[in-house]
């Protein structure tokens, strides 16, 4: 139940705002043709708790035909109420489309003598991936040719790809469903042969060991899609021959399998929400057995990486936001870790990156991610310096050990993602690529705010806003609002082109910072969880307060977007709030929490105890019934609403959305519009392709148009 987000004209007078105002309304009347209705089934939902009638629960039935066809019923409507603008969905794709360069690549990075990148070809949906021998002059070798392998199928993705030591061979995972279960193949790419084997139902990549003939890879269970189980292969056999290496029996936690930028082990993660484990193996020896680092404990997340003949550990032990230990290879137990760096309770680590002679730690402080460069020699330490003021880095492909090069990203809400090298010891910045945005845009044309606003507990949630220079404050604008709010992921500004088609029509577009992610560090996170959930749906509506407070907007034109777990915020805000939208989007939501979350055959629902709670537990079942949206609707005027899911969504089932919608159909109590769309070929992600996916982008922005009386855009 994982990670989405972008919008219009400036203030054109009252008058013509009133218009648009009233040709809006008029549009979502009782004029309207009848919506497509569910059959109402009912059906007992019985805990040890309590017992709910869900009269929707058969649209669980994938295979029904009476389930497709009402799906494409509400298909059929979606594209009759969104008519109007079908010539503006367009446009808008087309301005998008032409925005990116669309014969581009990456910048290369060097791995074990080879430059590789990946490469669009003019009109191109899919990428290659390419390598170079010894230097960026050396012809080019395609290993994958991402337009060629997707070629007449609806979905088609890459889950990644490993080459084995001697740069001969080429391990990649392949998903042409999109439900996240990816075929393993090999490739040869001194002939260009494939092997005969196929993997199924892997979580994507492969681990080469020292010897260039073994891999490790995780296999998926099919039913719930954790992965927990790690087998051992050996290129050229039958894969029903593989060896079972390990198998993770605790259905809370997922398996990950890894190996270290040292090369000397290949690593197997065992990851729950709160607690993790990891197990080694020296990569020359495939056939040895896994060492524990250190066994698994309730409340500790640590991760471990090698250098210089020592694990280095990004830990929580008795560290909220983490620090960075060091422990010798020969005993990795607690008694025998030292500090590298320190707990600090305004500063919380995120990731961490080591090289021979520097450790490099993604931090984050007030908010904001920072870059700090340490020197194992003289232990002096150092930032990387960025002026605006709100933005995200992050660092990038790192492969080599023995260099002074870091490489990261930047990005802000006006600056594209840039690549850059840092020189770590002379402190130089050299900037590789900033990534082209045709059509025009010149970022100096767009402003940027940051601010803080005081939630109803006092506490203080960042908030990071844009728009387009003429932008006024008197609440004629529209403003699309985005939040996330789940899982400890922070939401950062970062570029998108595709918005530039809201903000250079008057729009301004504002990220949230609510908890439930780690923006302000891990107590964030732990306040936005289990038995403090509703504090994310309470800072989403605060947030929309202040906006209209602040005169950004008025609830006429202020409206929502989340998807995935931010589209539980969405349901949740909806239900607690209708009056302060116009509009709101609601993207693969995860919406029947109780069910969900009571259904240990449902994808994923196990590994989310430690976020949502489980309601086998009486005070965890009540807590999420208080708040679940499929559970709370009520017989009350709602928004506009779009509602997008996919058919073969592995992440938040499609009969989530779909039951939602047609209970809100049979009890609300207004005339606005309310829409599903389907995706019948994807999957949680929406499209592949990335032309393809600007459609999905496109048809959500022409929805807000849509509700704004504009039919056609300028």
């Amino acid at each position: 139940m994982k990670t989405l987000s972008t919008f219009w004209l400036s203030c054109l007078g009252a008058l013509s705002a009133l218009a648009a105002q009233a040709q809006s309304q008029s549009m979502a009347s009782t004029t309207m043709p009848t919506p497509p209705t569910a059959a109402i089934k009912p059906k007992q939902l019985v805990s040890p708790h309590g017992t709910r009638t869900d009269n929707y629960y058969w649209l669980n039935e994938r295979e029904n035909p009476q389930v497709l066809d009402y799906l494409k019923q509400e298909n059929a409507y979606f594209d009759e109420k969104m008519a109007p603008v079908k010539g503006l969905e367009e446009k808008l794709f087309n301005e998008m489309k032409g925005r990116i360069k669309e014969q581009d690549e990456s910048v290369p990075f060097r791995d074990n003598g080879y430059y590789y990148y990946t490469r669009y070809e003019l009109g191109g949906e899919y990428p290659l991936y390419c390598r170079k021998a010894g230097n960026l002059q050396a012809p080019e070798e395609i290993m994958l040719n991402g337009n060629q392998m997707g070629q007449g199928k609806s979905y088609f993705a890459v889950g990644g790809y490993e080459v084995s030591d001697n740069n001969e061979v080429l391990a990649f995972g392949t998903d042409t469903v999109s439900r996240r279960l990816y075929t393993l193949r090999f490739k040869n790419l001194k002939t260009g042969q494939a092997y005969p084997e196929k993997i199924a139902n892997t979580a994507g990549s492969a681990v080469w060991a020292a010897d260039n003939k073994t891999v490790f890879y995780a296999k998926k269970d099919v039913t719930t899609l954790l992965p927990y189980q790690v087998y051992r292969h050996t290129l050229g056999t039958d894969p029903a021959q593989d060896v079972l290496v390990y198998e993770e029996k605790d259905n809370t936690f997922g398996v990950n399998i890894e190996r270290s930028k040292s090369r000397r082990y290949v690593g197997i993660t065992l990851h729950s929400s709160l607690s993790s484990e990891y197990r080694y193996l020296d990569a020359s020896k495939p056939t040895g057995q896994f060492k524990v680092f250190l066994p698994r404990e309730a409340d500790h997340l640590y991760e471990v990486q090698d250098a210089n003949g020592q694990f280095y550990i990004r830990t929580n032990w008795e560290a909220p936001n983490f620090r960075i230990m060091a422990s010798p290879v020969t005993n990795t137990g607690k008694g025998q870790w030292e500090d590298v760096v320190p707990q600090r309770d305004d500063v919380f680590i995120e990731q961490m990156e080591l090289f021979k002679d520097y450790l490099v730690l993604n931090e984050r402080e007030e908010g904001l991610r920072q870059l700090r460069v340490i020197n194992f020699k003289d232990e002096v330490g150092h930032t990387v310096d960025f002026r605006e003021l709100a933005y995200t880095t992050f660092i990038g492909a790192n492969p080599e050990f023995d260099t002074p090069l870091l490489r990261f990203t930047y990005t802000s809400f006006t600056t594209p993602s840039t690549t850059y090298d840092y020189n770590m010891a002379t402190h130089k910045l050299a900037l590789l690529k900033e990534q082209p945005v045709l059509g025009g845009f010149n970022k100096v044309d767009y402003v940027t705010e940051r601010t803080f606003v005081k939630a109803r507990d006092g506490k203080l949630i960042p908030v990071a806003i844009v728009y387009k220079k003429g932008f006024k404050k008197d609440g004629t604008a529209p403003v699309l609002q985005y939040a996330y709010g789940s899982y400890g992921l922070s939401m950062d500004p970062t570029f998108s082109a595709a918005r530039l088609s809201l903000l250079n029509r008057g729009f301004a577009y504002v990220l949230c910072g609510i908890r439930g992610g780690q923006e302000l560090g891990r107590q964030w996170f732990e306040d936005g969880r289990m038995l403090h959930k509703v504090n994310s749906f309470n800072d989403f509506i605060d947030c929309s307060q202040y906006l209209i407070k602040e005169k950004y907007t008025t609830p006429a034109k202020l409206f929502a977007l989340g998807g995935s777990a931010g589209g539980l915020l969405m349901g949740a805000v909806v239900n607690m709030r209708p009056d302060l939208y116009k509009g709101v989007i609601a993207a693969v939501p995860f919406v029947d929490v109780v069910t969900t979350m009571s259904d240990a055959s449902i994808p994923l629902t196990t590994g989310e105890y430690d976020q949502w709670g489980n309601p086998a537990e009486k005070k965890y079942y009540d807590y999420m019934l208080s708040y679940s949206p499929y559970d709370n609707v009520k017989a009350q005027k709602y928004p506009n609403m779009l509602v997008l899911t996919g058919l073969h969504d592995s992440q938040v089932q499609y009969f989530e959305p779909a039951k939602w919608v047609a209970k809100l159909r049979a009890t609300k109590t207004d005339n606005h519009l309310l829409l599903m769309h389907t995706d019948m070929e994807a999957g949680h992600g929406g499209a592949s392709g990335r032309f393809k996916a600007l459609h999905d982008v496109a048809r959500q922005y022409a929805f807000l148009f849509l509700l704004l009386g504009q039919k056609s855009a300028m």
